[in-house]
């Protein structure tokens, strides 16, 4: 009978007539059979069911042992012996096939118990050792796993069950997946989820047997001698315990066997589960083993990690079956990376992209993704402010999603900082970087320093004053010029890419600053500049002294006091002039400036601009007539710098609105008839009220006899402009943001001086009504204009900041007094990000700001062709553009432009140097500055080596991965750079051993 069936099954003939003549022989042997019959049919439905070519001859073996175990066990007993099992998984070389486990496995359903039955599980619990320990693949593990989930009594027992499953953690390490396609990849993940749950069912049977596994697990991923593990073991993680988690983690942490080395390659491979479709809790002990190393002060290990990782761990975002865990992932590794933001710059390339794929998807998932995505986007944005060319496209694909309010922000950014352990990371030093592209030099922050910085590079790009500097001798009585020398000298020849400004910050300390904290940097600006300018003149009058006292004839007459390198720079003349409305009696004061700070209008005095009124010919500066010369009554000019400050507005000033979509950063005007340019000009109409005023118009009391024939005259003229206006209708809405010109008319404009602000008159000896006027007599050579942002709100008793939105222009044309012009070109701007003065952060655009050759006839009011653009954010400097300048405000409106340098156009004002040609090189230094540039470069190429070297070493450790694709390593950012924002790194963050908090 066995030898007809297996003639049936092997033969031609078609499968309907194989199965009717197999049905009769199994009718055959359900009846009683010899015991040889019963033998031959048994072992030929062994070789069927082992060794069957396809579907049928397996199907026939499978139903001629049910058969001959279900109607003749004894002969069952017999057959299904210890030794024939023996042959069945010996009977190749290597483990045994997945078909002769399953046939066992069926054997074992059907042999009857008794001595016998347990002979042959006492040999299976052997077996099954032995098995996993040759490293099977998946299709044997699996089938091993459904072997022991039916029949529990063939698991090893004793001592060798702790082995079994630390063998069965070494087979899912060297899982691979067989087939490509959706049907091997589904398959593949059934069996690790099968393996693994044989391993959670005997960790439930023996609690005691889940940490040994967890050591073998942490042995197989942190090895790095061997090719990485497969990503099976995270069907493992799944079914370990979350009680178990935190003292595991600490336990492994705090091991001072486990080496740093072994701890990236561990956590790299952990980080790699993220891809696992079926793991659950994998992101948790993720972010608990990164908790750890935190607590731990691991520092290097999690840099590493989240540096190489987190573009893997974000294109995961793609998948919506691992997306949960990969966010979760995502976010601790971003909200922890807070001393640098070179971690979220490596995402910026991708979001975009992201973003719009996750649109495209329109699903529960993908929406609430991009809700925390854009959360967390907004989060980093807040943390690392001053990169608006990096941030305007990201912020512009997440523009329509909600905005977390700054509560919400500083919440997420609180909670997992590594920053919390300041002291812990002073002096860390990760790696180094080569020098930016700009071949600039940046600044390192040694702890809210940025408002130094953002000051010392507006400096330097200021060429003439860099060049004044440089150009010091060496054996001078200027210690602070001498360090502010040194400073300049390595910023233009050092080979860092950033240096400390440690020396000349603590020789330029302001004395009532609080090291650590915020301060404003136009304080700073004004406090440093005075402190060179006085030292510069003691030290002239030293110098002086001496050479009078060596000298052996004293000179006839002692020379005059020269003007030193800030008043060079820097200083200009302002003319103050008060007329008394009832004398018409004119005093006038003359003052020295460094700089102007110009305060915003009140809001009811803020102009409402007509089309073209901004841009204006230059013709039209100071067309008008100029005042009547002052009589001889008042103060004379004195000497010295000081500087005007009109009082910022306060009390009832409401917050601005800001327009983000649509800010023009030149208002709106028509072209002027000067060859298609537009020139923002100083006579602009300014609506106060019932008044129009002009910036250089004279009262027209000094034309009266008498104040009160004036008083008449105003209060006739003040009575037909309110029926004007009347009869016009209520006024169209302002226009645009306000600009610079709308600030220094406002600090120009007639002040009138009533009530508790009378003005007392020498000629009429009492308290009188007045008027004051200000002018500028002499423009200086760099003009330094100060946006008083900061008020006291009378209201609600703090400080805030005015976010108001003020056009910069890049050619300005400055009134002088007599209606005299000058044309200066925009050089330097320091941004302020945040909203008050005692925090934020600060950076800085600037260009070169090099004097050039005086204008052609009929060009003076035509933009030079504008120059390289750079953004310097502390040790960061990146290229820019004046459109990055203009619209920082319209895309981020907390970043507002509050310092501004301007240099004066050559060959266009009396200050102008005609024959002054442009400065091709830098000026030659004396030597020791040449030897300490020169030996500090040659240390910087050794720590160069040193540390390449050293992570060379480092580097060889980690893991490599496969590329995973979807256009996520393509395309690099070429402007990632160093990061940025006032944090403890700096604008570079990690890149720099100094870590100065």
């Amino acid at each position: 009978m066995d030898k007809i069936l297996e003639a049936v099954v092997t033969s031609s003939y078609p499968a309907s007539v194989k199965q009717g003549l197999v049905r009769r022989v199994l009718e055959a042997a359900r009846q009683p059979l010899e015991r040889e019959q019963c033998l031959a049919l048994l072992a030929l439905g062994t070789r069927l069911y082992v060794g069957g070519a396809d579907e049928l001859p397996r199907r026939v073996g499978c139903q001629l042992l049910h058969v001959a175990g279900r109607h003749h066990p004894d002969v069952f007993a017999e057959f299904f012996s210890a030794r024939r099992v023996l042959r069945l998984l010996q009977g190749g070389a290597g483990p045994p096939g997945p078909r002769a486990l399953a046939c066992v496995q069926l054997g074992l359903q059907l042999l009857p118990e008794g001595p016998a039955a347990e002979e042959v599980l006492a040999l299976l619990r052997r077996e099954v050792l032995r098995t996993v320990c040759e490293r099977p693949g998946p299709a044997v593990c699996a089938q091993v796993a459904r072997l022991l989930a039916r029949h529990p009594r063939c698991v090893p027992d004793g001592p060798h069950r702790l082995l079994f499953c630390q063998q069965l953690v070494r087979c899912l390490g060297r899982f691979r997946c067989p087939a490509e396609g959706e049907e091997g990849a589904v398959e593949f993940l059934e069996q690790a989820q099968q393996v693994s749950g044989l391993l959670a069912q005997l960790w439930r049977a023996q609690p005691a047997a889940i940490l040994p596994c967890l050591k073998e697990l942490f042995a197989v991923i942190s090895c790095t001698e061997e090719e990485p593990p497969s990503s099976a073991l995270a069907s493992v993680v799944q079914h370990l315990p979350l009680e178990l988690m935190d003292g595991v983690v600490r336990n492994l942490s705090n091991d001072d066997s486990v080496t740093d080395s072994q701890m990236l390659t561990a956590i790299s491979r952990m980080i790699d589960w993220v891809s696992w479709p079926l793991g659950r809790n994998i992101d948790k002990w993720i972010i608990a083993l990164l908790k750890g190393l935190a607590a731990v002060k691991k520092f290097s290990i999690l840099i590493e990690v989240s540096l190489a990782k987190i573009e893997k761990v974000f294109s995961k975002l793609l998948y919506p079956i691992v997306r949960g865990a990969a966010l979760s992932v995502l976010k601790y590794m971003l909200l922890t990376f807070q001393h640098s933001h070179e971690a979220f710059h490596l995402l910026l390339p991708h979001i975009p992209p992201m973003v719009a794929s996750l649109l495209k998807e329109d699903s529960n998932s993908g929406t609430s993704c991009l809700e925390q995505l854009a959360e967390l986007v907004h989060c980093m944005v807040f943390r690392f402010p001053g990169f608006p060319d990096l941030y305007e496209p990201v912020m512009e694909s997440i523009k329509d999603l909600c905005v977390p309010n700054e509560d919400r922000v500083k919440q997420l950014l609180g909670q997992d900082a590594w920053t919390s352990q300041k002291s812990e990371l002073a002096g860390f030093y990760p790696r180094l970087m080569a020098k930016s592209d700009t071949g600039k030099i940046g600044l390192i922050n040694l702890g809210n320093t940025c408002y130094v910085n953002s000051i010392l590079q507006a400096l330097f790009m200021a060429s003439d004053f860099r060049h004044c500097v440089l150009r010091l001798t060496e054996n001078n009585s200027q210690p602070l010029m001498t360090k502010l020398q040194w400073l300049f000298a390595f910023l233009e020849h050092s080979q860092r890419p950033a240096i400390s400004p440690e020396h000349f910050l603590s020789a330029s300390w302001t004395p009532w600053f609080s090291p650590g904290t915020q301060q404003d940097c136009s304080e700073y600006l004004k406090y440093l500049l005075d402190r060179l300018h006085e030292e510069e003149k003691t030290g002239t009058r030293i110098c002086q002294k001496l050479k009078q006292s060596s000298s052996p004839t004293p000179p006839e007459e002692p020379p005059g006091p020269s003007a030193t390198s800030v008043e060079m720079m820097f200083g200009g003349k302002i003319v103050t002039r008060i007329c008394c409305l009832r004398c018409l009696n004119v005093s006038s004061r003359e003052e020295a400036f460094t700089d102007l700070c110009l305060a915003f209008p009140p809001p009811e005095r803020r102009r409402h601009r007509r089309l073209g009124s901004v841009m204006l010919p230059a013709e039209g500066v100071g067309a008008r007539d100029p005042p009547p010369a002052p009589r001889a009554h008042g103060p004379s000019s004195r000497g010295g710098l000081r500087r005007q400050r009109k009082h910022c507005i306060t009390g009832d000033a409401p917050h601005p609105v800001l327009d983000i979509g649509g800010l023009s950063p030149r208002g709106h005007g028509e072209p002027s008839s000067r060859e298609g340019e537009k020139v923002e000009s100083a006579e602009e109409t300014k609506e106060d009220g019932a008044e129009e005023e002009a910036v250089h118009e004279a009262p027209e009391e000094e034309e009266e006899g008498t104040g009160e024939k004036a008083e008449a005259e105003a209060e006739a003229e003040k009575a037909a402009r309110e029926a004007e206006r009347e009869a016009a209708g209520p006024a169209p809405p302002a226009e645009g943001p306000r600009s610079v010109l709308d600030l220094l008319n406002y600090f120009l404009s007639p002040e009138r001086l009533t009530a508790e602000n009378r003005y007392y008159c020498g000629p009429c000896a009492s308290l009188q009504d007045a008027e004051k006027v200000v002018e500028l007599s002499r423009g200086p050579r760099y003009l330094i204009l100060t946006l008083l942002r900061f008020s006291f709100d009378l209201r609600t008793r703090r400080r805030r900041k005015l976010l108001d939105d003020v056009a910069v222009p890049l050619l300005l044309r400055l009134p002088l007094a007599g209606g005299r012009g000058q044309a200066y070109d925009l050089c330097s701007v320091v941004v302020h990000s945040g909203v008050s003065s005692e925090s934020g952060h600060y950076y800085c655009y600037a260009r070169e700001g090099a004097p050039r050759p005086g204008p052609a006839l009929g060009a003076a009011d035509r933009p030079e062709p504008e120059p390289q653009w750079y953004l310097f954010n502390d040790t960061r400097v990146s290229f820019s553009s004046f459109e990055s300048v203009s619209n920082v405000t319209s895309f981020f409106p907390k970043d507002t432009a509050y310092v501004l340098f301007y240099r004066q156009r050559p060959g266009d004002g009396a200050q102008a140097e005609p024959g002054s040609p442009r400065a091709r090189t830098e000026p030659t230094l004396h030597k020791d500055l040449m030897e300490a540039i020169s030996k500090d470069n040659t240390l910087f190429l050794q720590e160069q080596e040193k540390e390449a070297r050293s992570r060379a070493a480092y580097i060889s450790a980690l893991p490599t991965s496969p590329r995973w694709g979807r256009g996520f390593d393509e395309d690099k950012d070429e402007d990632e750079g160093s990061p940025g924002g006032c944090n403890p790194a700096g604008g570079n963050g990690g890149d720099f051993h100094r870590l100065v908090f």
